[in-house]
């Protein structure tokens, strides 16, 4: 049984949108930027198990970036598909 409350919010959520290439392409773009920003940000981004190569990222600090960056990019998709360009 759904509570009366869920009824009376209902209205107010706007459209969530279907997945095509074009949310695919914001979320890698804003993950992408998070994680080049990530070392400039962090206080100690090396701290933890280390990638191998040159990445100067940790990976916990890869991980982080990561997140951060799809959570950016959900809002930056619902803010677009709310006002319509999406």
């Amino acid at each position: 049984m759904i509570s009366s409350i869920l009824f009376a919010v209902q209205p107010t959520v706007p459209p969530t949108p279907s997945w095509n290439p074009t949310v695919g392409i914001i979320i890698s773009v804003c993950s992408l930027i998070m994680v080049l920003l990530a070392p400039k940000v962090i206080r100690y981004p090396q701290v933890g198990p280390k990638f191998p190569g040159p990445i100067p990222l940790s990976v916990p600090a890869f991980v982080g970036a990561m997140c951060l960056g799809h959570a950016i990019g959900i809002g930056i998709v619902l803010g677009l598909t709310n006002i319509g360009q999406l």
